[in-house]
């Protein structure tokens, strides 16, 4: 199963994932990292940049998760605006080495099979940060959709369109469609790293990490990743079974081996 963390607080969290990254960098200045967008990955972001001061960066690849299908790339909101503001620009990546699915409708239906291509040329993905909807889902595949799917254009459900109203004017201005890394890509990551924060996590997460295998919660093919890494702040864990277990292993973990 996945490695459970509970720690303190968000910062903490970024804290533990960004010195991860730095390692990653330090080992291979051609790292590939898969980024998520939203509010969950924000404190890894935050806390990369003092640590990445003096470090190599220009020749880092990402792929980003998702993005919203006919939205113009320069909308605030697009993935690709997202991801060039809170992540290019202020840990100083290369642009050029930096890609997001292309959600434009001309040529859609071919844009999922290259972006795969995209992430193979690159060699794949070496750490993919993650976050999980209220309803369990992660990048933008909902419940029902295929544990081996690739990336393609899902349709989102109201509750996705509903929690991610919160960054347009109204849920009418939200996307209908997405293009996304299906759940058989971001299992080919070599290290799935899968953050939630506070107590509308909380039943999402004990349902992904100790309930059982089911496309209905797509958070649950993580358990299918010989190495992922759940970081979670005491409210995203209060409804975990098994959460003194998880202190308990944790607090004993050898320090060689990181998350």
């Amino acid at each position: 199963m996945a490695e459970i963390v509970i720690v303190h607080d968000e910062a903490a969290a970024g804290a533990l994932v960004a010195d991860e990254i730095v390692r990653l960098i330090g080992a291979d200045p051609a790292t590939v990292l898969g980024l998520a967008t939203g509010s969950t990955p924000l404190p890894v972001y935050e806390a990369l940049r003092p640590r990445l001061h003096g470090v190599d960066v220009s020749r880092v690849r990402g792929f980003a998760l998702d993005e919203y299908v006919g939205i113009d790339p320069a909308h605030p909101e697009s993935y690709r605006s997202v991801i060039a503001r809170e992540v290019v620009e202020p840990l100083g990546l290369d642009p050029s080495r930096i890609r997001t699915p292309d959600g434009s409708a001309d040529g859609i239906e071919r844009h999922g099979e290259e972006y795969e291509a995209a992430i193979a040329e690159a060699g794949g993905i070496d750490l993919q940060i993650l976050g999980i909807g209220t309803d369990g889902h992660i990048g933008f595949n909902e419940p029902g959709s295929s544990f081996a799917s690739r990336t393609r254009v899902k349709t989102l459900t109201e509750q996705t369109r509903r929690d991610n109203a919160r960054f347009f004017d109204s849920i009418d201005d939200v996307p209908m469609h997405c293009i996304t890394q299906g759940l058989g890509t971001i299992l080919r990551a070599r290290h799935l790293v899968l953050l939630a924060f506070g107590e509308g996590k909380a039943a999402a997460v004990a349902a992904a990490v100790e309930g059982p295998l089911t496309a209905s919660l797509p958070g649950s093919a993580i358990q299918l990743h010989p190495h992922a890494t759940v970081i979670v702040d005491e409210s995203a864990a209060s409804h975990l079974a098994r959460a003194d277990y998880y202190r308990y292993t944790y607090a004993n973990k050898p320090d060689w081996q990181g998350i």
